[in-house]
């Protein structure tokens, strides 16, 4: 007899939707909601990108998209929020508070996107979204906000707000924090954001920004910065609020993602200059940019490199050009594996975009109850019955909220057990041989072994009787999420049997 499959989440919370548009038809405003709410499962993952200001919110997420199309000014359009969703044709549509709509301009000045609010005021702008047909936003929906802590109370709370899925259908479905050195502040900033969107540390990824920075911006400073992040990673109080901390140097990366020929040629000239005359010039950005400057560079073809490598990247790509990268697509490579960005992406898509349908419907689920928690309840009941049972019954938001449990300074299982938990639970991806730790292309039958042999542990720490309730209950959570697992490989068979064979 074959197991039967997991239940469905998104299938189940359109069908809650739906149930709940029929029970409130009379309601316009529940109706227009609940619509939205329907809509936003089909749409892609919104993940916003938050920070202070001047962290680097916009550069990373042109190096994300691969174009040039966030402002990186400190203009009026940077104190609002812009949405950037994947379409097959450029347009930008700006959304006032009044709920009117409006398209703007398309303008593209020298490779990059201008953003004009057309003498609308910031404070009535509820949000721009441009659409661009860029395959980096095919994943998901990426959301720029205004620095947390700025000048602008107003500002800040327009990033409050698109985090805020309490009452805000447009709140992100994830998280990608950028700091440049934790504060007191940062935390209780992730920490008001998860608990007003039931989001958890599985739904947050912490980036240290500007990691060419550290270490005063020498040639060791990404290394510097992993170092930092990896110790960062580990402290309690971050652990309990995000999946990890990497470091990303973004300007590193958007410079590599959208290198010219022309660039490299003003690389390679200052590689083959003599370095009694490029070395004095690369130790600050004066002067780099003396007018006489030797070296043979005119001074706008060193403005420019300097504007899209920043002083850090020019001297990385001479450093690369003297070991030996010989053509502007070589070194390109070297400078996005250089910062970082390869493994944020995997991250993203580690944690979020194969996980997406889950994370929306999770969010759609927890807008829905909040949403029936304000009107009557339905005559028999029956509706906020099965609402409570999908909640309780969804297999992959159970298991966001154990690894929550997990990563947390007071979570259940012991030190030595909690990496095992994490990776089953799946902290570093979903694919059953990653869970199991083994390479992506094990065998099945090995893939079988391994999930039962996890099965087996997880089943034994759940009745030693010498652990904490809260450990075994996790731990007996731990052995249906393995169960699942093994459910889930070809040719399985009641693979939930309470023996594990």
């Amino acid at each position: 007899m074959t197991a039967a499959g997991p239940p469905d989440l998104p299938a189940e919370v359109r069908g809650l939707l739906d149930r709940a548009l029929d029970e409130h038809a009379g309601r316009p405003a529940a109706v227009d909601r609940l619509r939205a709410l329907r809509g936003r499962l089909d749409e892609p993952l919104r993940v916003a990108l938050a920070g202070r200001v001047k962290a680097g919110k916009s550069t990373l997420l042109n190096a994300l998209v691969g174009e040039r199309l966030a402002p990186t000014d400190a203009g009026e359009c940077t104190r609002v929020v812009t949405w950037y969703q994947r379409a097959p044709l450029p347009r930008v549509v700006l959304h006032a508070a009044d709920g009117t709509r409006r398209p703007l301009p398309v303008r593209r000045e020298h490779g990059e996107l201008r953003l004009d609010l057309a003498d609308t005021p910031a404070d009535e702008v509820d949000r721009l979204v441009v659409e661009w047909p860029a395959t980096g936003l095919a994943p998901a929906t990426l959301i720029d906000t205004p620095g947390i802590a700025s000048l602008s109370a107003d500002a800040s709370a327009r990033t409050q707000a698109v985090l805020d899925a309490g009452d805000q259908l447009s709140g992100a479905d994830a998280v990608v924090f950028l700091t440049r050195r934790f504060q007191p502040g940062d935390l209780a900033f992730l920490a008001a954001v998860q608990e007003s969107c039931g989001g958890s540390p599985a739904t947050t990824l912490t980036v240290f920004s500007r990691a060419d920075d550290a270490g005063g911006g020498r040639l060791d400073a990404l290394l510097t910065a992993q170092q930092l992040a990896a110790e960062a990673a580990e402290l309690p109080a971050v652990r309990a609020l995000s999946a990890t901390v990497l470091p990303v140097a973004g300007l590193l990366a958007l410079a590599g993602r959208t290198l010219r020929h022309a660039d490299f040629v003003a690389v390679r000239a200052l590689a083959r200059a003599d370095r009694a005359d490029t070395e004095p010039l690369l130790l600050t950005a004066d002067r780099f940019l003396r007018p006489e400057a030797p070296g043979g560079l005119p001074l706008p073809v060193r403005a420019s490199l300097l504007e899209r490598l920043g002083l850090f990247g020019v001297r990385l790509a001479v450093a690369l050009v003297r070991t030996g990268v010989d053509d502007a697509p070589a070194l390109a490579e070297e400078l996005v594996t250089r910062s970082g960005l390869p493994e944020l992406q995997r991250l993203l898509a580690v944690q979020f975009t194969r996980r997406s349908d889950q994370l929306k419907a999770g969010t759609a689920l927890a807008l829905l109850e909040r949403l029936l928690a304000g009107l009557p309840p339905s005559a028999d009941g029956v509706l906020e019955r099965d609402v409570e049972r999908v909640r309780a019954g969804a297999r992959d938001l159970a298991e966001l909220e154990l690894l929550t449990r997990t990563r947390a300074p007071d979570g259940p299982f012991p030190r030595a057990q909690r990496e095992e938990a994490e990776r089953l639970l799946g902290a570093h991806g979903t694919d059953a041989a990653i869970r199991l730790g083994l390479p992506p292309d094990a065998a099945v039958e090995d893939v079988r072994q391994a999930a039962l042999t996890a099965l087996r542990r997880a089943r034994a720490r759940a009745a030693d009787p010498a652990a904490r309730r809260p450990e075994s209950d996790a731990a007996e959570e731990l052995a249906r999420a393995v169960e699942a697992v093994l459910a889930g490989l070809p040719g399985s068979v009641a693979a939930t049997t309470r023996d594990g064979r």
